[in-house]
């Protein structure tokens, strides 16, 4: 079996009294989709946050390609190579979206914000933000300030950022959020594709789209995973019907 280019380990983390991480422990392997599903308050965006480095965890342990990035900022985990998208937009409102996919091939390069206005005519920082909003549809979006466009729109503007960091793991918090069906049709399709240049953890609350998508299903509940496995075997499993999957979603 391959092995995992992610790999959570034993995560823990408290507020007080309340375990929003419980114990977690779960991989990503290469050209996989991992969804991690749960109920609202469940810990998924904490966990993620975990990962992605914005949260230290009070315990257990984070590997990624084959090293152990825990003590790593947000930022040195990002330039080696954890690309996240944010379940809240993180964009600057007041630039463009192609100003926002070049904030992040800045971020590929190592260059902080303040050497941003004199790189603006670099050629290569802008091909590399313009390929990243043709890739999800924003290319005729490219000089419209951000505030100006919808919330689906600037959740698409959220991957192309990522993109331009040419990761090799995608955090995912809830991309389809806002999208309307189309829109989440369109971005299923294309994370399908996505998958084959760096694998994807995925939190997501449409379930087609999980469903479509995650080679496997972690599925969360008050800070613990409960289960784990395909999505057939997800579907199946009685305690995740109790704990989260109404009969609705599994029909």
């Amino acid at each position: 079996m391959t092995e995992p280019i992610l790999e959570i380990r034993n995560l823990c983390k408290s507020f007080g009294a309340l375990k929003a991480t419980d114990d977690v422990s779960l991989s990503l392997r290469p050209g996989e989709i991992h969804a991690l599903i749960g109920p609202n308050g469940a810990g998924k965006s904490t966990l993620i946050k975990q990962i992605a480095g914005g949260l230290r965890s009070n315990s257990g342990s984070i590997h990624f390609a084959g090293h152990d990035v825990t003590p790593l900022s947000t930022v040195q985990r990002a330039r080696a190579g954890l690309g996240r998208t944010f379940q809240i937009s993180s964009l600057a409102m007041e630039y463009t979206a192609l100003q926002n996919a070049m904030l992040g091939a800045l971020g590929r390069e190592g260059r902080v914000m303040r050497f941003f206005a004199p790189v603006m005519g670099q050629r290569n920082l802008c091909d590399a933000a313009l390929a990243a909003l043709a890739r999800v549809g924003l290319s005729d979006h490219a000089t419209i300030r951000t505030a100006e466009l919808s919330h689906g729109q600037r959740r698409l503007l959220e991957v192309a950022v990522a993109l331009t960091l040419a990761p090799k793991v995608f955090l995912m918090d809830e991309p389809m959020a806002g999208l309307g069906a189309e829109g989440s049709k369109q971005l299923t399709g294309f994370l399908d594709e996505l998958r084959h240049e760096a694998p994807i953890l995925l939190v997501e609350h449409d379930m087609d789209a999980v469903f479509a998508l995650a080679d496997r299903i972690s599925v969360l509940v008050y800070g613990k995973v409960i289960a784990s496995g395909s999505a057939d075997e997800i579907r199946a499993d009685p305690m995740v019907r109790e704990a989260y999957l109404g009969a609705e979603e599994l029909a």
